[in-house]
Order: C-alpha cells, then sequence, then structure tokens
C-alpha cells in the first residue's frame, strides 16, 4: 500500500482581515502537510477584505511542495465562488464582466488560478468565529497583522504544535435555511439598476431605487463579504 494513502490529506486554513474596505489589513495561512505544520501571514497598509482573503490562499497553496489531495479550508464564500464559478468566464472574456465593468482584484484571481495549477484542490467553506480551530488560529494572525501587532508564527512538526486538535471540524456550521437567513440582520443591501451595482444601508433607501423599475436586481447582505459576494455576482451578468 502506498505510505500516503494512510497520511491526512494536505490541509490548509485561510483568513483574511481589513480595518475598513479600503484599510490597513493582514491574511493568515495554516498549512499542514504530511507531519508538518507552517504558519504564514502577511499585512498590507491599504486593502479590503476580499484582496486579504485571496492572499491567504494563494499563500497556502504556495507553500505545498508534494502533490497529495488539498482541503483548502475558508470562510470566504468570495474565494469560493470565484475560484469554483465565474474564473473561467472572466478569463474567457477577457477579464470583464457582462456588465463591462474589469473584473475586481483580477491581479490576484490570475496568481490564485497559477498557485493551483496541477494541484488537486477542494475548495471547502467553513463558517467563520464556528469554532474551528484552524480558522480561528488564522483569523487571529490576519488580524494581529492587519493591527501590526507582533505575533510568532510556527513552524515545525505537528507533535511540537502548540494546538492538538488543528484538524478538528466538527464545529463546522451548517449552512443556514432561507428562512433562518431572511430574519438575519442586515449589514447592507445590494441594488442593480440599469447595470449600475450600489450599496445601501437601510431596505428603505434600497427599495426606493427599485420600486417600479424592469430589470432590477436586489439583495440582502448579512456581512461584508456577503456584500462583495453578490456584488461580484451583479457584476458578473
Amino acid at each position: 500500500m502506498n505510505p500516503k494513502t494512510l497520511m491526512n490529506p494536505t490541509t490548509i486554513f485561510t483568513d483574511g482581515s481589513s480595518r475598513g474596505n479600503p484599510g490597513p489589513g493582514g491574511w493568515g495561512s495554516v498549512v499542514i502537510e504530511n507531519d508538518l505544520i507552517t504558519e504564514l501571514g502577511g499585512r498590507e497598509d491599504e486593502t479590503t477584505n476580499n484582496r486579504m482573503e485571496l492572499s491567504a490562499a494563494i499563500a497556502g497553496l504556495n507553500t505545498i511542495k508534494g502533490d497529495d489531495k488539498i482541503i483548502l479550508n475558508t470562510d470566504s464564500s468570495y474565494v469560493i465562488n470565484g475560484i469554483t464559478k465565474w474564473v473561467n468566464s472572466w478569463k474567457i472574456n477577457g477579464w470583464i464582466t457582462k456588465t463591462k465593468d474589469e473584473v475586481m482584484n483580477r491581479d490576484l484571481w490570475e496568481k490564485l488560478l497559477e498557485a493551483k495549477e496541477g494541484k488537486d484542490v477542494v475548495w471547502n467553506y467553513v463558517g467563520g468565529h464556528s469554532g474551528i480551530i484552524g480558522n480561528e488560529r488564522c483569523d487571529e494572525i490576519a488580524t494581529s497583522f492587519a493591527d501590526d501587532e507582533p505575533i510568532m508564527l510556527y513552524t515545525g512538526p505537528i507533535a511540537n504544535y502548540s494546538i492538538t486538535n488543528i484538524l478538528d471540524l466538527s464545529q463546522v456550521t451548517q449552512k443556514v435555511s432561507k428562512k433562518s437567513h431572511s430574519k438575519a440582520q442586515a449589514y447592507s443591501y445590494v441594488s442593480m439598476v440599469d447595470r449600475k451595482i450600489l450599496t445601501h444601508k437601510t431596505w428603505a433607501e434600497c427599495e426606493a431605487r427599485v420600486k417600479g423599475k424592469s430589470g432590477t436586481r436586489y439583495r440582502k447582505a448579512t456581512s461584508l463579504d456577503q456584500e462583495a459576494q453578490i456584488i461580484e455576482e451583479f457584476g458578473k451578468f
């Protein structure tokens, strides 16, 4: 039997953070390959949360040396939807959306495509701040870099790692039903009228823009990450 089959697949946890959008930001990755742990982190003075999420995934994939299956865990639906649903269409269309706008963060999407080239990657969504140890550690790294605070990054055997249950995904959050999601407090509302996309802080403001007009799209966002996802989704048509 191939000894690789006795081992866990290569696992990556990633997270990004920004203090403002844009604002100072940081990213964190934890890579578990064979019996080694590699923690990574970085910072930019003026960035966005989505750019930091992408940077974390790129850095994690670029660290992989072997050819095992890779499970990349992220709490960014923007990253997962972009790499699994949208990016091929963007490339075909010359990185222009169907609304004739340039794709946001093209430079990082191209780097992510390069980083995953030739790798067998499973993109796995995990709920942020839901008790997933790897995600929590990445969040700690990302926010420390965003706040420009010192943090020790570990590289070495998994046996000596201070987090003993890093691979535990037992607390993974299940996707909420449409009913429960509809009752969640709104972070913002996103509307598209005549292919122009705007965000609104109140439903009344959004409703006033779309009411009585044909061909409009609008949706509630419950987080900054979801707002960015909706904007990207509207923009690709």
